[in-house]
Parts: structure tokens; C-alpha cells; sequence
């Protein structure tokens, strides 16, 4: 578009292609090393964009570009969630989605007597209603430290529905964790179920830290690199929260 066109405005960006500010957001900041903006602030290629482009059109596109078409076309779209979270740009339509997988979580938590921590989970004496409210606190919370950081390191202000949405979905993983948890506590042989337990849980961890930087990065549309310092920024604060109420000790 930027090719031909020359100069376009982020309002005919986003009437052209019909995405959601913050998706537009998103992969203009992951392009900003092919484009820049004139004194009118309207975008159009740089010097390195116009060579791009010229070898995307005779189709001399380099090696490392082709190679990440590939990577990003893989399993790993999925495991970050990419075609779900890219679809996301009717937050109030996807809302449902969201707050079902928080539901799901919030029972689950309860029923497993499961206190839920964001990214870890305590096992607890506390009742089913007060658990299950305990999930959905501190992802709440998670979703308001993460909106105030991203304003204080990017200065990215609004998108707050279509992040809360984003991070939603991307509590999957952990929101599944306490029935398989339940699952395995009965038939898993008692000698192996505490290691496959947190096998099993750091995996989802892992996995759900990594949703969680890929719904920054669609929530809020900022690059990949810049939403994996709130994911990283996001879990040590859930480890200092933990050290604070005296769930884990160190030792040295």
C-alpha cells in the first residue's frame, strides 16, 4: 500500500485494511524500521523500505525474511495464539470468549482448592466462593499493572477493553491447570504425582507467559520485543508477591 501510494494516513490505513487500532498500532511498530512519517504525520517508506519493496516486487525478497514468513507460519502462530488474538479487533465480540475462559478458571481454582496466584497456584484451606473470587482478583489486577506499565515505558494510552480481552484468552493454559490437576492427583501412582504436578504446571506456565506477551503485544500493539519486557516485568512481580506473603523462600 505504502508502495504505491506513496503517502497514507493511519485513519486510510485503517478504513483500507479494516483492522482495529491496536493490531494497526501493532504492526506499524514492527514495520517502523521501513517507515517513518512526514511533517504532516503521514507514513511512507524510508530508504530501507523503498529497497524492500522494490525486491518483494521482483521478487528478490532476502533469505531472513523468507525464513520468517516461515517460522511465523508454523505451530509457533499457534502457541502464541496469533490467528485468534490477530482476529480480535471487535474486542466486545471476542468478551464472551474471554470471560468464559476466566470462568472456567475461577471454577476450576475452586473446585481443586487450588489459591491461584497468576502464574503459580498455592494449595489452600480457603472455601470454593473465595477461591474462585482469588483468580479473577489478581488477573484483574494483572490487567491493570500491565495497562499503567505499558503507558509508563511506551506511553500507550486506551486499547483497555481489547487488552483485558486479549489476556483473557490468554489465561488458557493456567485457567485448565486446576483440572488437571485434580486428574492426576488420582491417577497418577503417589511416589511420581508431586514431580508430574509441577512438570506439569511449569509447562503450562511457560506457556501461558508466553500468551500473555503475545496478548500485550496484540492489546496494546506494541512489537514482540517490547511486549516481552511486560511479560518478564509481569512475572518477576508475581515472584516478589510470592516472596512477600511467604510462599517461596530464598536461600542462600
Amino acid at each position: 500500500m505504502l508502495g504505491e501510494q506513496e503517502r497514507v494516513g493511519f485513519k486510510e490505513f485503517r478504513d483500507s485494511l479494516k483492522v482495529g487500532v491496536g493490531t494497526l498500532y501493532y504492526h506499524i511498530d514492527i514495520l517502523s524500521d521501513f517507515i517513518t512519517q512526514d511533517k504532516n504525520r503521514k507514513y511512507m517508506l524510508n530508504e530501507r523500505g523503498r529497497l524492500l519493496y522494490q525486491a518483494l516486487k521482483e521478487g528478490t525478497m532476502p533469505a531472513a525474511l523468507r525464513l520468517d514468513r516461515i517460522y511465523q507460519s508454523g505451530v509457533l502462530r499457534w502457541l502464541f495464539l496469533s490467528p485468534i488474538l490477530g482476529r480480535m479487533n471487535n474486542a466486545i465480540k471476542w468478551l464472551p470468549l474471554s470471560a468464559l475462559i476466566l470462568a472456567l478458571g475461577a471454577v476450576g481454582a475452586g473446585l481443586a482448592r487450588l489459591d491461584p496466584l497468576l502464574l503459580f497456584y498455592i494449595p489452600t484451606t480457603k472455601g470454593f466462593e473465595l477461591t474462585a473470587a482469588s483468580f479473577l482478583f489478581h488477573w484483574v489486577g494483572a490487567f491493570f499493572f500491565v495497562d499503567i506499565l505499558a503507558y509508563i515505558l511506551y506511553r500507550r494510552l486506551g486499547y483497555d477493553v481489547h487488552l483485558l480481552v486479549c489476556m483473557g484468552v490468554a489465561t488458557l493454559p493456567l485457567a485448565i491447570y486446576p483440572y488437571l490437576h485434580m486428574v492426576l492427583s488420582l491417577t497418577v501412582p503417589p511416589i511420581m504425582v508431586t514431580y508430574v504436578l509441577m512438570s506439569v504446571l511449569l509447562a503450562l506456565q511457560v506457556w501461558s507467559l508466553n500468551l500473555l506477551t503475545s496478548a500485550f503485544s496484540y492489546g496494546k500493539g506494541l512489537r514482540l520485543e517490547r511486549a516481552v519486557i511486560l511479560g518478564l516485568t509481569l512475572l518477576y512481580a508475581n515472584i516478589a508477591l510470592l516472596i512477600v506473603q511467604g510462599n517461596l523462600t530464598l536461600t542462600g
